[in-house]
């Protein structure tokens, strides 16, 4: 068992949340009980998250995708209400970490995901945030597109987007999970063979093509459960708790 305040304590020294302008708040965003015992875990924190927090008789809910996003309807009307009401009338805390979890050098998505890849990390790619988030290294040895695609595929268990940019192996990459594929351009000054991500936007085809990159876009959920993963299992190990990941489904 943990505090509610002494769990937050600990998770804002190892995030470090003021160092990021994020687009909704770092944190506590819904209070429950204060004694936790149980956490649950998850990529967003979708109603069926929460069902599944109350089925399991969970004291708090720790996700990487939690609520109040910037330039969102203030209201507490319609899903955001239902969402609300069945954290407040179950005492079930709402604890949520957006860009510092992509970011942590540890438990973040991004070196998680590098993890799960296989990929060597050589370090960040700037303009991609302050902290910068994207992260860039290479493949142990060269690959074919079509090679490592399989391999993507294989390991996140989701057949990702291609796009071609060249005609190269794919030896050197950069990545960045979630809705990063805005930073193709980043990705591309550096020189690299290919650049990964979680969406695909229209324009990122003809980006790729133009720029000479190769884009693979692995899918926004399946590319960011590792971080929330490696955090949850962490706390689970220091403070004892009853910890449990819960994977919704979801094909974006």
């Amino acid at each position: 068992m943990i505090t509610r305040t002494e769990l937050l304590a600990y998770l804002d020294n190892l995030l470090e949340p003021g160092r990021f302008a994020d687009y909704c708040p770092n944190g506590l965003q819904v209070a429950g009980c204060e004694d936790i015992y149980r956490i649950i875990t998850g990529v967003t924190a979708s109603q069926a998250l929460l069902d599944q927090a109350v089925a399991m008789n969970a004291d708090a809910i720790l996700v990487h995708h939690g609520y109040f996003w910037r330039g969102e309807d203030a209201r507490l009307i319609g899903i955001k209400q239902q969402r609300i009401k069945t954290l407040l009338s179950h005492d079930i805390n709402l604890i949520a970490y957006h860009l510092p979890l992509d970011a942590h050098p540890e438990f973040g998505n991004n070196v998680q995901l590098a993890h799960q890849l296989g990929l060597e990390i050589d370090g960040r790619i700037s303009g991609t945030g302050e902290p910068a988030i994207a992260l860039c290294g290479c493949l142990s040895e060269p690959q074919s597109l079509d090679d490592f695609a399989n391999s993507v595929a294989d390991t996140l268990q989701r057949e990702p987007v291609v796009i071609a940019g060249h005609d190269r192996p794919v030896n050197t990459i950069g990545w960045c999970t979630g809705a990063a594929q805005g930073y193709i351009q980043q990705a591309a000054e550096l020189g690299l063979d290919a650049f990964l991500s979680g969406e695909v936007s229209e324009q990122t085809t003809h980006l790729a093509r133009e720029l000479g990159i190769h884009y693979i876009a692995a899918g926004h959920h399946a590319t960011e459960r590792y971080g929330i993963m490696a955090l949850g299992n962490h706390l689970a190990e220091i403070f004892d708790l009853d910890q449990q990941f819960v994977d919704i489904e979801n094909p974006v």
